[in-house]
């Protein structure tokens, strides 16, 4: 507002008698201070409002929004009307401005239930009833300017936006009209310039307007029919009040301006222009991708760029109002983060692919030195290094090219700081309006994601703690090696996991038909040997990858889906099934012939003795990813440890990995007799399929899954069948479903899980599980949890 010019000692107004001592002068405070103040008003109010409505974070953001796009267009309102400081109508304004942020938030929280809408009623009226006070503040104190006019009428037009658009949500979308109209009107002055022209003082006009905030108040509480008909009431009577104003100018347009103000140009850099035309768009394109791209690569399309970044509108808002040093740092803050931000949702897309799930960023980083082994498995040394160099640079590129692309984008706000404010304040105007109707278009992807993994690092960081209490409740931790298995005395126990074996691989259109040919096969050919089989599912803690999280979990009893449960855990007393074993007197064994470096961890699992890659005596070629065939891995546990006929019972968890991901390069069955060392293998994996061959078609790919299952499948089926004995009995189950890429979206974590022995009695012993006759379960057979199958096993075999 235009205010009186500030008393001086000089004035009239404080006469310097001798003798006197002149009164200090108070000088008018800055316009920042108190739309600072304000500012941390609204926040005093969204805590308070947290408290008594639990306001969640979506209506937080939506009213800070609201707060800095309304700090940048006041800022530049009081430069163009040429205002130094504000007038006494102006804080009675700007504390109404605190209530409609509030009023903001309370409507914007679309995730949050909409419980009483009391609290949103108070401030809304409160809010209504201020609008008269300003006024009469305003000619009481002889303050009265445009620009106070302006502001009141702007805050006044923003409030009725959000109560119609919040109201539309239950009566129909024709109710936005309301609060649109206006916004329309303006819009329509900046191409019919006639209709910019200013207008007379109308009382009907007047009352036709301030009726529409208490009519939309109302709305929100009174019965669906009554409020039907009183906003449609107060709709008809602003389409007149508008109409008749319409009809007002044109009658005029001749006198009215024929030249739209002219739009200031681009601030000269020195920079030349074809470069400038190129790299503004460029910074302008990273910055909506680090905001708009999702975290899902299913989930790319064009749809998702069409849509506004509230964090956009916040971040360009900030660089309106802050001070040139503050604004820097700022944006370089911001670069920065919007650079780590699009590197966790490559992230989020690489594990997604691979793992069906998000980034955890506090644990997942174990996964990255098995990824890079699984490169140099498959690809060498070199393309491994390669690949972690192009990943080094990749994200140091973006965090360097983020920062410069907000720092060229201030540049410019700033420089055209009148045209970037109105493109805030429009946009802020309709992302709101948006919002409070639930419309995707209005969007806080960016800021969900970072919600999302600060939730997530906060439950990482507090599940260890609960994680050992669970631990330590063991039933089984302190039962003497007597009372154990006493119903499998004398068997040699074989727990064999196979790579990748999912519940796809049974029920797959596309590859269940090869993979139920052998398991129906094998169930003959097993029942012909003696042996009986009983199958049924299970629910793995992983999927994807990270199998020695399902070992974990199979093994003690617990649900082990993370790294760190995993770190926790193996150096915990928790007693495994495979330490049950040993307790109770048979020799355990480990054989993984995927590790080739220390396994400390063999130690807490149990085992007496470990197998991995260097100590089997292999002398052949690798598969892809896996270090040697599945059948050698058998021929060299028979040979070993189960050839002996002096001996104790054996209790063995073997990995097989020659279904695992890339699934090429396959080996096929040989004669048992012929295994030897390995080298007779040496021409197989150049006889296989290669990596380009099959990884250059999804179709491709699935079908080669598909093999490699048979080919382990067929591997266990024939150990048995060659080298089983009465006193054999063998589980096996697949680890984890295969990665997305063949099992799909959505896919459930389920892997297939068999029993199967010759003597009776161990059957007997699990009648009550229910599982299924055969190796081949059907879709409805019993469907356990993996961390069930621990106690559920050593109580069915006699633990006391």
């Amino acid at each position: 507002m235009a205010a009186p010019t500030a008393p001086t000692l000089d004035s009239p107004r404080t006469p310097a008698t001798s003798g006197s001592v002149p009164r200090p002068v108070r000088r008018p405070l800055p316009p920042h201070v108190p739309l600072a103040v304000a500012f941390c008003a609204l926040v005093g109010v969204l805590a308070a409002l947290t408290e008594i409505t639990g306001l969640w974070p979506p209506g937080w953001l939506a009213a800070i929004t609201f707060a800095l796009a309304g700090w940048a267009v006041l800022t530049d309102a009081l430069i163009r009307y040429g205002v130094r400081r504000f007038g006494p109508a102006d804080y009675v304004t700007l504390t109404r401005s605190v209530l409609v942020g509030a009023v903001v938030a309370m409507t914007a929280d679309t995730s949050h239930p909409r419980g009483s809408v009391w609290p949103l009623v108070v401030v809304a009226s409160v809010a209504l009833a201020m609008d008269a006070v300003d006024g009469q503040v305003a000619r009481r104190t002889g303050t009265a300017s445009e620009f106070g006019a302006r502001f009141d009428m702007e805050v006044d037009a923003f409030l009725i936006l959000v109560l119609s658009a919040f109201v539309a949500t239950d009566l129909g979308w024709w109710v936005l009209a309301i609060g649109a109209m206006r916004y329309v009107f303006v819009a329509a002055a900046r191409i019919w310039l006639w209709l910019g022209a200013p207008l007379p003082v109308r009382m009907s006009s007047k009352a036709v307007a301030a009726a529409q905030g208490i009519v939309l108040t109302l709305a929100t509480v009174l019965p669906h029919t009554a409020a039907l008909v009183l906003v449609a009431a107060a709709l008809a009577a602003l389409t007149w009040s508008f109409a008749h104003d319409v009809r007002w100018l044109y009658q005029r347009r001749d006198a009215a301006p024929t030249e739209a103000p002219t739009a200031l140009t681009e601030p000269d850099t020195g920079e030349p222009p074809r470069r400038r035309r190129v790299l503004t768009p460029l910074a302008c394109l990273l910055v909506l991708v680090a905001l708009l791209a999702p975290s899902r690569l299913a989930d790319v399309s064009l749809a998702v760029f069409a849509r506004i970044p509230v964090e956009g509108l916040v971040l360009a808002a900030l660089v309106l109002v802050l001070p040139t040093r503050t604004r820097r740092v700022a944006a370089v803050l911001a670069g920065i983060g919007l650079g780590v931000l699009t590197i966790m949702k490559l992230f989020d897309m690489g594990f997604q692919e691979t793992l069906a799930r998000q980034f955890h960023p506090v644990y997942d980083w174990a996964f990255f030195g098995p990824a890079v082994g699984f490169l140099n498995d498959s690809v060498g040394w070199f393309g491994a290094a390669g690949a972690v160099v192009v990943a080094v640079l990749l994200a140091a590129g973006l965090i360097v090219g983020m920062t410069l692309a907000v720092l060229r984008l201030t540049t410019l706000a700033v420089g055209r700081r009148s045209v970037a404010t109105r493109w805030v304040a429009v946009a802020g105007v309709i992302w709101v309006a948006l919002a409070v109707l639930g419309n995707p278009v209005a969007t806080k992807a960016a800021s969900n994601e970072v919600f999302d993994d600060l939730r997530q690092v906060r439950a990482d960081l507090l599940d260890p703690g609960a994680f050992e209490a669970r631990i330590a409740d063991d039933p089984f931790r302190y039962t003497s090696g007597a009372n154990l298995l006493t119903g499998l005395r004398g068997k040699d126990v074989l727990l064999t996991f196979v790579e990748s074996y999912g519940r796809i691989a049974v029920e797959d259109p596309a590859i269940a038909p090869g993979v139920d040919a052998v398991l129906d096969r094998g169930t003959d050919q097993l029942r012909a040997a003696g042996f009986e089989a009983r199958s049924a599912f299970m629910t793995s803690s992983t999927f994807g990858g990270g199998s020695w999280l399902a070992h974990a979990t199979l093994q003690s009893g617990l649900w082990v889906d993370s790294q760190p449960r995993y770190d926790t855990l193996v150096t915990s007393p928790r007693l495994t099934l495979s330490g049950a074993f040993d307790r109770a007197g048979w020799r355990t064994v480990g054989v993984s012939p995927s590790i080739v470096a220390d396994w400390p961890e063999a130690e807490f699992f149990g085992y007496e003795q470990a197998y991995v890659r260097d100590n089997v005596g292999y002398r052949g070629p690798n598969f892809s990813y896996a270090k040697m065939p599945d059948q050698y891995t058998m021929a060299a546990l028979q040979r070993n440890e189960l050839a002996a006929t002096d001996r104790e019972p054996v209790m063995a968890e073997i990995d097989l990995v020659s279904s695992h991901i890339p699934w090429t390069h396959l080996p096929r069955m040989i004669d048992w007799d012929d295994v030897g060392d390995g080298s007779i293998y040496d021409p197989m994996p150049a006889q296989g399929r290669t990596k380009a061959e099959v990884w250059a078609d999804t179709g491709k790919v699935r079908a080669a899954f598909g093999d490699s299952i048979e080919y382990s499948l067929h591997t266990v089926i024939s150990f048995l069948t060659t080298y089983g004995t009465d006193d054999t009995v063998l589980v096996f189950l697949g680890d984890h479903q295969p990665s997305p890429v063949v099992s799909g979206e959505n896919a459930s974590h389920d892997v297939p899980v068999t029993i199967v022995a010759k003597d009776p009695a161990v059957l007997d012993a699990v009648a009550g599980w229910g599982w299924e006759p055969g190796l081949n379960p059907s879709p409805h057979a019993p469907l356990w949890r993996m961390d069930q199958f621990r106690d559920r096993f050593l109580t069915t075999f006699g633990a006391r």
